[in-house]
This record gives C-alpha cells, structure tokens and sequence, in this order.
C-alpha cells in the first residue's frame, strides 16, 4: 500500500497535515524526558595507551574520507539516559569482555586480518591516514590485496577504512559485536559493505569498504558549498531504501536505532550507505508489538515515545527518517543551540511551517539559491510531516516512504524560476529592510529567513549549472 502525496492537497494515506494538532500533554511529556538524558561528548585519544596504535588525538566513528575537525559545537551530540528503562539490551554499552566464541557469529564472506596487516595497510595508523573520529575510536584509511588480506602498496589494491576500538571511548566491545553481527549477516547496496575484522589480544578492528565522498553530515554542515537538490533528494531515497530492507526485507527484522546524516556515507556517485550498526537491534517477533531497551542514540533524532519509554519500534528509526528529511530540506542542524531561542530544536522551529504552502519556502536552505524543485519541496515537506507525528501508528512504513521518494529525483520545476518564489522573496526583502533587522519577525513572530541570499555574490560554484539565476535582491 502506497503512501498518496497530492501536490496540490495536504492529505497524506490516512493524515491530514493541516488538521495535525498535537496535544500540550504530549509537548510537555516530551520536555520532560527530554530533560532526563545527559549530553557528552568525547574528547580523548582515539586509541588508549594499553593499545598497540601510535596515539593520535580524535576518537573515529564512520569509514569516511571527511574532515578531522572535533571543534563544531553543533555537532550530533550522544545521549544516555541516567536511569535504564525496564530491559537492557544484550548488546548494550559495556566495557567487560565476554567469551568472544559464543557471541561472535562470522558470516563466511568476512575476511579475517590480524593486527600486524592492518597496521602495514594504514601505514602504522599514521595520522595523514585518519579518515574520522567518534565514539568507537579512529578510521583510517588503507590498502589491501583485492581478494585477501595482504597489505598492498598505497594507491594500489582495494582503498578500504579501518575502524579502530578506542578502549576508553563511549561504545565497546558489544558494539564491536553488533557490528560484526549485523553487518557480517546484511548484504544490501544501501547498508555499507563489511569486508573482515580483526580480533587479536584486547584489539578490536573492522574493516569496510571505502566511501570516497564521506558523510552526508559534512556535505550538509561542514562544507562551504551547497548540496544540490535534486542531489539531496537522491542521498535520502538511497537512505529510504536501505532501512526499509533492514525494517521489511531482511530476514530478520533490524531497527537501526542511529539513524542520523553522520552515520550515512556516500559513494563517489552519491548513493546512500548506511554505516555504524553498533546500536542496532533485533526487531520485535511474534506477537510482540516493540523491543524494550535502553534508550540510547542521539539528541535530536530519537523518536519521543521512545526516550519516554524505552519501546523501540521500526517507527522510531521512521521519525529519524523524517528529521534528517528536514535537515536535508532546511540546511540547518537537528539540534543547534548556537541559533536564537526558540530555533535550537529544529523538529519544534519547523512544525509550524510545514503545514502552509505559503510559509513553506521560509524553510528551505537560502543557499539552494532558489533552485529546489516546488513540487519535490512540497512533498518533502508533507512527508516529513508524516514521518515526524508523535503518533508512531500514523508514521507511514519505509518502503511506504521510498515509494513517496522516488519521483522526487528527477522533479525539473525549479522555485527561482517561479514568479510566486519571486513575490515572496520580495516581500521578505522588505520586511526585512523596514525592521532593519536580519532578524526582523515575519507572519506570526516568525524569523523572516531570505530565500535566495547567498555567500556567494556570482552564484554557488556548485549550482552554476543550473538552468535558472536566483532571483536578485532589493537594492
């Protein structure tokens, strides 16, 4: 069953957008469990001085070729909660390391490296190697022989990324587990490919595929130029995709549980890969209805009913979905406290903007310059609106939301060429102007957010092929 999207109406299967009222108990419960989680981060050594690594100052996360910077504050921020819920996942965060025979199940495809081979591929784990950091410890980038195991020369063989376990850092050797597990058993081609690991003594490796154009986060956040639309579009069908395979086609049912923009790479084509399966679960089976869990994830994508609850469904990773749906849409961060008050969430900034086909066009990022489709922003946005209700049984499934996607893509009608864009593009030039404010309060004491100001005075360099000119602003 298809998810119907009408361009021109609201009405969404079942929902109607416009009649989405949430109540205020439900705003309130969520504040309060929101309150309940505490913010980390890690800053450290990716590789503690019990390994055999040289140090290097970062702590690695995702196989990707971005940058090292650990110095955005905006960056995701992981989230724990202070007291665990009624179950515990077995294979939640632990530093204690269990009889490695009985939990680790190798699928026949893996490779198995040991230590000293990884080690001659990253060049010994040399710093102008280092890929990224995060929780789990440092990625680097290595070469290996095609079909084996044998480190091979730089720039020749297979460029692959080795994850390496930082043994102070926030995730551990259950992490390390579900990874292997899960990614070991998944073959998909939106889910990054695992090609072998390495278990040696207190090390604790994996070894992927390279992903050459890195993390959608960087891409979106990091980057000086902009991200196509109808590239974005593509980046969130691939995505779609590979968790509507783990929710529907695998065959057992997996929730994701961390689905955010670092945890999806890019290929040199831009297609969507899943990666970092360390939070990842067995779905429910039978006749249960969720999995009880820890929650854990990160602030601003986890879904409310479980942080309140610790019930995980497959429409927890739905809701993840249609945040990171909005943060391709508006350019701006799930959470970002370095915004003004009453914009660091950006799911409650955007609630009310979704629903209106008027104030729509104040959501979509000022450095697309006006060229995103109108009907693909449309439609974007009304099923972000589905995927983010607070009501869990209303959010659509994920082949539901690839179906939605698809067309998307190739959507040619681009805003700045449409003189309804133009009209309202000059009239938030002037209410900006009259307020003498870059900040100046619009329709309902909201920001007016210029809708083809961009950095660039001659036009984005990456959008300068685009078949239209942003439109120019008042003098």
């Amino acid at each position: 069953m298809g998810v119907g999207l009408g361009i021109e109406g609201e009405k969404i299967g079942n929902l109607n957008v416009d009649n989405m009222k949430e109540s205020k108990k439900e705003e309130d419960e969520i504040e309060v469990s929101a309150g309940c989680w505490i913010k980390f981060r890690f800053l450290g050594r990716c590789i503690s001085t019990r390994s055999k690594v040289d140090n290097s100052i970062c702590g690695g996360t995702t196989p990707s070729a971005e940058s090292k910077s650990t110095d955005d504050t905006s960056s995701d921020q992981p989230v724990v909660p202070v007291a665990s819920s009624a179950t515990t996942s077995n294979r939640e965060s632990t530093s204690s390391t269990p009889n490695v025979t009985e939990e680790l199940k190798i699928a026949s495809q893996l490779r198995k490296f040991n230590y000293n081979e990884l080690k001659s591929a990253t060049r010994s784990f040399k710093s102008d190697s280092l890929l990224g950091e995060g929780g789990f410890g440092c990625v680097y980038k290595g070469w290996i022989n095609e079909n084996g195991t044998t480190p091979v020369k730089q720039g020749t063989g297979l460029s692959v990324a080795v994850k390496t376990l930082n043994h102070d850092g926030l995730q551990g050797h259950k992490e390390w587990l579900a990874e292997v597990n899960f990614l070991g058993d998944l073959l998909h081609p939106n889910l990054v490919k695992l090609i072998g690991y390495c278990i040696e003594d207190d090390q604790r490796l994996l070894v992927y595929e390279f992903m050459p154009r890195g993390s959608l986060e960087n891409h979106l956040f990091r980057r000086s130029l902009p991200l196509p639309w109808a590239t974005r579009m593509k980046i969130a069908l691939g995505a779609a995709k590979g968790l509507a395979f783990l929710h529907e086609e695998a065959e057992r049912p997996v929730i994701y549980r961390d689905f955010k923009t670092s945890n999806i790479l890019l290929d040199a084509d831009y297609n969507a890969k899943l990666s970092d399966f360390g939070l990842a679960k067995d779905g429910p089976e039978g006749d249960d209805t969720h999995v009880s869990t820890r929650v854990m994830g990160t602030y601003g994508y986890a879904a409310p009913e479980y942080v309140m609850t610790g019930h995980l469904t497959s429409k927890s990773d739905v809701y993840s979905f249609g945040v990171v749906l909005l943060e391709m849409i508006t350019g701006r961060r799930s959470m970002d406290k370095n915004r003004p008050n009453g914009e660091h969430n950006l799911v409650e900034w955007a609630r009310p903007y979704l629903g209106e086909r008027r104030r729509l066009y104040q959501l979509i990022d000022p450095l697309l310059e006006g060229r995103f489709s109108v009907r693909g922003a449309q439609k974007a946005a009304q099923l972000a609106t589905l995927c983010l209700n607070r009501d869990p049984k209303v959010r659509p499934l994920m082949s539901e939301v690839y179906e939605v996607m698809k067309p998307l893509v190739n959507l040619k009608d681009m805003a700045c060429s449409s003189p309804y864009f133009q009209a309202l593009h000059l009239q938030g030039e002037r209410m900006s102007t009259n307020q003498n404010s870059r900040n100046g309060v619009g329709l309902k004491g909201a920001p007016v957010r210029s809708l083809s100001v961009s950095r660039y005075p001659n036009g984005s360099p990456r959008l300068s092929d685009q078949p239209c000119q942003s439109p120019k602003p008042v003098r």
